[in-house]
């Protein structure tokens, strides 16, 4: 591809891929120098120009020689736009999914109805890139846009016509989700996180609302959770900007969750759609579970299916990776779960799911991760102790902060909790102390496969750990 098709002048120069890493540009290559938390890219501009880079988008202030200036008030929404035009095409339909919980276990619902309705279809988020038959990590919710458009090209390639991802509020802001065309896009909920990076929740949902606001197509569909407090924000945006909506939940309108029963391995739900009522019985526990499905299955019918066969369909559905998996039945008959959950309120979600299918104690190992926002470690604790009946605070991520620092700022929430620093050895504990009837609940880590401790990451996954445990 020529410089001047992307750039609309008349360049002659072949472009042979694009970067965001000077490390990574090869002859003919478009960079990306933008300004970011820690790095500085238009340091990294003579750097890029001397391993051959054809072009520099950057600011318009910014020093580029021997290279195109491609300059952009906003270099990287820009950036963006030029390497989709390069990676294109891209499968026919993309939905994506913003909210705090619940990015993760929707996009993967979505690909597994779309897969029961015929579909070659994909999902791509924390746990990866995940087909029907492969899986391929990239490590982050939303990948750097070199990263998501060669994945999302790449799956065209491979005969995928369906593709769900997860949007960040970090991609958002970043625009590291920039170029597809979005047919829909769905919001499950807004709460505290990553404040360490916005500031302050008005920053935090601007940054949720940009799915909306600029990337869905115009005459996309919005599908939102209806019975998050901050639904009806989601709402008026999708009404002002006259695209198609579609609510679900008790305060849905199109998808109507009328009753919702904890069975032993699942729920039963009620569902008004289209006029009639829909039984469903659902093989996931929890009410979280059930919102996930819900917001799945208005995607689903928002990218064309069938709302009586998609519904159906959700009795079908498989668990999903470190999202209130069942890691183990231990010799005293006590299941253990690992769950994400990461944030005050998926910590009590996480709680309320369980609850209802324990005889005995709620025995939950519980940890918070070190350079992410403090505030929200001293409410985590709080909604610990007021929802288990046994609390281990334990290490989760300790980065570059002391554990024994992070886990005294749990405390404060969870004063009577028990603290084991060492994870296994908290697990253990969890496991040794669980009876019949009891049920235990591993937080904080879900579906990851190591412990990041300083600049090591160390092997470590919950559920292998507590299968050991229980052995």
């Amino acid at each position: 591809m020529k410089l001047g098709s992307l750039t609309g002048e008349g360049q002659d120069a072949l472009v042979t891929g694009f970067a965001i890493d000077h490390r990574k540009v090869a002859p003919g290559t478009i960079f990306g120098a933008f300004l970011g938390a820690r790095v500085n890219g238009e340091d990294y501009i003579a750097d890029a120009v001397r391993s051959g880079a054809v072009a520099v988008v950057a600011r318009r202030e910014a020093v580029v020689e021997g290279a195109v200036h491609i300059a952009s008030d906003n270099p990287r929404e820009a950036f963006a736009r030029l390497a989709a035009a390069f990676f294109a095409p891209f499968p026919q339909m993309s939905v994506a999914v913003t909210g705090t919980n619940g990015k993760t276990s929707t996009v993967e619902m979505t690909r597994q109805l779309w897969r029961m309705a015929g579909h070659h279809a994909a999902s791509i988020g924390t746990l990866g890139v995940t087909t029907a038959d492969e899986r391929v990590s990239t490590g982050l919710t939303t990948p750097d846009i070199v990263t998501f458009l060669s994945n999302v090209a790449g799956l065209a390639r491979e005969g995928v016509s369906h593709v769900a991802f997860e949007a960040s509020s970090h991609g958002l802001s970043q625009y590291r989700t920039e170029g597809l065309a979005v047919r829909a896009a769905a919001f499950t909920n807004l709460s505290r996180d990553h404040l360490d990076y916005h500031g302050d929740m008005a920053a935090y949902f601007c940054a949720k609302l940009r799915l909306f606001a600029d990337v869905l197509d115009s005459d996309g569909t919005a599908v939102v959770w209806a019975d998050d407090p901050h639904a009806p924000r989601v709402e008026e945006l999708a009404r002002m900007r006259g695209n198609r909506l579609i609510t679900v939940g008790e305060h849905g309108t199109t998808l109507k969750l009328v009753s919702r029963t904890p069975t032993l391995l699942g729920q039963g739900l009620v569902i008004e759609a289209e006029g009639a009522t829909h039984k469903v019985n659902l093989p996931l526990i929890g009410a979280y579970q059930a919102a996930n499905a819900l917001v799945a299955a208005g995607l689903v019918i928002a990218s064309g299916g069938n709302v009586a066969a998609t519904l159906a369909n959700l009795a079908r559905l498989q668990p999903v990776r470190g999202r209130l998996e069942r890691a183990v039945i231990t010799a005293a008959g006590a299941p253990v779960y690992v769950d994400y959950a990461h944030t005050p309120d998926a910590v009590e979600a996480a709680i309320a799911a369980l609850k209802p299918h324990a005889e005995g104690r709620l025995i939950l190992v519980l940890g918070a991760g070190g350079d992410r926002d403090p505030g929200k470690r001293e409410p985590m604790g709080r909604a610990a102790a007021a929802g288990a009946d046994v609390v281990i605070v334990t290490d989760d991520n300790p980065r570059g902060e002391d554990p024994a620092a992070i886990r005294r700022e749990m405390l404060k929430g969870a004063p009577e909790a028990q603290e084991i620093g060492d994870r296994r050895a908290a697990i253990a504990a969890a496991i040794g102390t669980a009876g019949a009837g009891d049920i235990v609940l591993l937080a904080g880590k879900g579906h990851e496969q190591g412990q990041v401790v300083g600049d090591l990451v160390l092997p470590f996954d919950d559920v292998a750990v507590a299968r050991e445990c229980a052995a």
